[in-house]
């Protein structure tokens, strides 16, 4: 039997009507969420609507229900408007046409949870294309946005139209990410080596243990350190044989990594080019450590987030950036111009899984661990 959620889906919807009243009236106690695309939100959107995006690479958490929804909207300034209104507004979310058969569906998993963490949360019924027709005197377009009809799978999919997979089975941590603390004390997986894992030429992922170990350092010739903490000592700072850099970010949905991937991709540039090893760590070499390795393979190697992700993976397959860090490697992908102008725009039926790799250049990786 369906969930009375589900099965009483009419009396969680609001019309297109009763959204333009709010709105005529000045909604001040409406909550909008656009669940579409960050390219398709950017076309056009429903005014004072904040976004909701999560990388593909991602949807196997949202089937383990660990889900944070301020964590997946990138902007700083709606996030903290979500955290401060969602208890106390009506919430109303929409996609681009809302779907008939909620049961499963990722938007439906939203409403779900907000529902159960006591806020009042309701889909458009219709969903973005119908209020547009009806009323786009209250809709934000920006005519400037290409989106060619051709376009390749964009690496951060729309919430609306996606499937929950049942098969969800991976190596990531299950620990909740928007509040995702990192444990010195998890054994790491059985497949795990327990010395840093390298990544690239020169290039080491480890842990808090790994920099403090001078027979490991001296083994891969490590000579500098990068350190993605804020609290833990740089060992052998004071002997003049290696060389730091800190970093002074904990694992939190609240802090930016983002501003410091300049200076921690130089730092590991200049390690590179003097044919030095580079440890990058932070407590467990899981979140912190991880998102500034993938940002620097982004960056270095032109290559796409699920793919600079994937990559790393495949070296150490217990990585688990909390879901923050991943909203700002996102936004670090857009910076670069490595993602497609526009998505696909997916229908409500599609079955969408995350697969490994979509860009052709992975095939051609190995040489450069060569180099």
């Amino acid at each position: 039997m369906k969930n009375s959620v589900w099965s009483g889906a009419m009396m969680s919807s609001k019309s297109a009507e009763w959204l333009q009243e709010e709105l005529q009236t000045g909604g001040g106690s409406l909550l909008l969420l656009d669940c579409r695309s960050h390219e398709l939100y950017e076309s056009s959107h429903i005014e004072s609507a904040i976004n909701l995006a999560i990388p593909g690479l991602m949807l196997r958490r949202l089937k383990k229900g660990n889900l944070p929804i301020r964590s997946i909207i990138p902007n700083t300034e709606d996030k903290e408007r979500f955290v401060r209104r969602c208890k106390t507004d009506t919430v109303l979310l929409y996609d681009e046409a809302a779907a008939a058969d909620w049961q499963g569906s990722v938007l439906g998993l939203l409403m779900h949870k907000l529902r159960d963490d006591g806020c009042k949360a309701y889909y458009l019924d219709g969903g973005f294309n119908k209020f547009q027709t009806e009323y786009p005197e209250h809709c934000e377009t920006n005519l400037d946005c290409s989106c060619p009809s051709s376009s390749p799978p964009a690496s951060v999919l729309g919430l609306g139209g996606l499937r929950i997979s049942s098969d969800c089975s991976d190596g990531e941590s299950d620990r909740e990410p928007g509040s995702a603390t990192e444990s010195e004390g998890s054994p790491l997986p059985s497949n795990q080596p327990a010395f840093p894992v390298q990544i690239l030429p020169y290039l080491y992922l480890g842990c808090a243990k790994d920099s403090a170990n001078l027979d490991i350092l001296g083994k891969y010739n490590i000579k500098y350190i990068l350190n993605v903490t804020p609290n833990l000592p740089n060992m052998f700072e004071h002997d003049g044989e290696f060389k730091y850099k800190q970093i002074p970010i904990s694992d939190h949905w609240s802090q930016n990594l983002s501003q410091f991937f300049p200076e921690a991709i130089s730092f590991i540039d200049e390690a590179r080019s003097k044919k030095c090893g580079i440890l990058v760590h932070c407590l467990a070499g899981i979140s912190r450590s991880v998102t500034v390795t993938v940002a620097y393979l982004m960056q270095k190697l032109n290559l796409s987030l699920n793919d600079a992700y994937d990559f790393v993976k495949r070296k150490k397959s217990n990585i688990s950036p909390n879901f923050n860090f991943m909203g700002q490697l996102l936004d670090f992908e857009r910076t670069l111009g490595l993602n497609s102008p526009c998505d696909n725009r997916s229908t409500p039926n599609d079955q969408l899984f995350f697969t490994t790799p979509t860009n052709h250049n992975m095939f051609q990786l190995d040489t450069l661990e060569s180099t």
